[in-house]
């Protein structure tokens, strides 16, 4: 979906705002380069699992490939990790700089990535036709797609083929999908279902993009297909079994979200009462959210809203005895980020931890005195990931909108700020949120005038009525 064209926009001044690194350090980059395979006498050798990968086409930093086969009672999943802990030296250069990152920082212009270029695009991705060291999952799975049993171990793997998401959907659409993903669509709707009946939640909120557009910018309403939800699920399947192991052993790190407090219930059914949106007092938040239009004003209101429903997020970590909360209530489970080391930081310990429970093996010391600070420095890094991401989109609407001020929008109101005489609402001619003075009624359709857009604050402002 195409959108207005922003020209000129300085990313530049968001990397020096939020001190964001240039480059990589030399002698960090130098050890990415001479990199080897530390744990090459461990691995089995499953380059004859036909695996694949699914990402963003400009993607080159790949994680994960995936083999699923359907089986007479049920799913064998195959899913392949790049062994990141296999190749970064503890304590040496680029792992101390991994650390002060946390993760990949994502801008229009270009990232910032947690690992050098030679080692997350290069000899550790999992590209196709490369033979590369992973850490391999095999999950067995019945009828309904319920783990059965799990394992991890160290293997040599190869990508057969380079998919994205849009591709995986046509093709199922289609019916042509991958051989090695076949089943993948029977896989994804029978773990959404699980999902469902564990009480998850998945909030569907347009999701903003700053996407380079010939040599301006503009700012498209990311697209979500079917085939993003399957791939996701194998990744959240993954990461409950992974958590599932590291509280058994009672040790390794969690990512955990308290349960939604009764106000926050009470106050999205009130807002859903007000909406005209039915809620049966027998229908979880997450079975209600799941079922509604996705493109009507009322949902578009009621999702916005839901987010008060999951406040907390944190990380875990333990070393000997379990913590109180284990569960991430979005997901209705146990959770564990493992499925992303190129570009999390965490993933790379917590992989190292269930490698070790599912051989046996004592966890290595380097993992064990890394677990205590992962809270912190992730946390921290997924601050200011969220502050890079918004400050980026901020800019980008302020300069889409600088010579459009006086214009009249077609606009949906979000969210009326009683007795402030404000309002949130979006604008879905140019993909914009923003701030709107007057008292529109929540979930109207409304005609606002834009008033104000100033780049440098990176900020705009409607009036109501137009």
């Amino acid at each position: 979906m195409t959108r207005f064209l922003a020209h000129g926009i300085d990313f530049g001044a968001v990397r020096e705002e939020f001190n964001l690194p240039h480059g990589y350090p030399p002698e960090a980059v130098a050890e990415a380069v001479r990199a080897t395979d530390r744990c090459s006498a461990e691995r089995e050798d499953r380059t004859d699992l036909p695996l694949v990968t699914i990402d963003p086409p400009e993607s080159m930093d790949l994680d994960q490939a995936l083999h699923l086969e359907r089986t007479a009672d049920g799913f064998v999943l195959h899913y392949a990790i790049a062994d990141v802990g296999a190749v970064v030296e503890p304590g040496g250069a680029l792992e101390v700089e991994s650390r002060k990152r946390g993760q990949t920082f994502y801008l229009p212009d270009g990232k910032v990535p947690l690992h050098p270029k030679e080692l997350s695009e290069g000899s550790a991705s999992l590209l196709p036709d490369q033979i590369r060291p992973a850490a391999l999952w095999r999950i067995e799975l019945d009828e309904q797609a319920a783990p059965v049993s799990w394992t991890v171990s160290r293997a040599t793997v190869r990508s057969v083929a380079r998919l994205d998401y849009a591709g995986v959907q046509a093709d199922s659409d289609a019916g042509r999908l991958h051989p090695s993903i076949t089943s993948l669509p029977e896989f994804g709707r029978l773990r959404a279902a699980a999902a469902m009946a564990r009480g998850a939640i998945e909030l569907r909120l347009p999701e903003q993009d700053v996407v380079p557009d010939g040599d301006g910018w503009r700012i498209d309403l990311a697209p979500r297909t079917e085939a993003d939800d399957w791939n996701a699920e194998v990744s959240l399947l993954t990461g409950m079994c992974a958590a599932a192991m590291m509280i058994d052993a009672r040790i390794g790190l969690l990512r955990t979200l308290p349960p939604a407090g009764p106000d926050a219930v009470a106050a999205l059914r009130r807002t859903a009462a007000a909406l005209g949106i039915e809620w049966p007092r027998d229908v979880g938040v997450g079975e209600m959210l799941a079922g509604l239009d996705p493109n009507s004003a009322p949902t578009l209101v009621l999702m916005t809203e839901a987010p008060s429903l999951l406040r907390g997020a944190d990380y875990a970590a333990f070393d000997g005895s379990v913590p109180e909360l284990t569960v991430h209530a979005a997901i209705g489970a146990p959770y564990a980020h493992v499925t992303a080391p190129l570009r999390r930081l965490s993933d790379r310990y917590s992989t190292e931890v269930c490698l070790a429970i599912a051989s046996g093996a004592a966890v290595p010391t380097w993992v064990r005195g890394a677990l205590g600070s992962m809270p912190e420095i992730m946390g921290g890094s997924d601050t200011l990931a969220g502050k890079v991401e918004r400050a980026c989109i901020d800019l980008a609407e302020a300069t889409v909108l600088a010579d459009r001020v006086g214009d009249v929008f077609d606009a949906t109101v979000l969210r009326s700020r009683n007795g402030k005489r404000t309002a949130d609402v979006f604008v879905p001619s140019v993909s914009v949120m923003g701030k709107c003075v007057g008292d529109p009624a929540e979930g109207e359709q409304v005609k606002i005038r834009l008033v104000a857009a100033d780049v440098h604050k990176r900020s705009v402002e409607f009036s109501y009525p137009a």
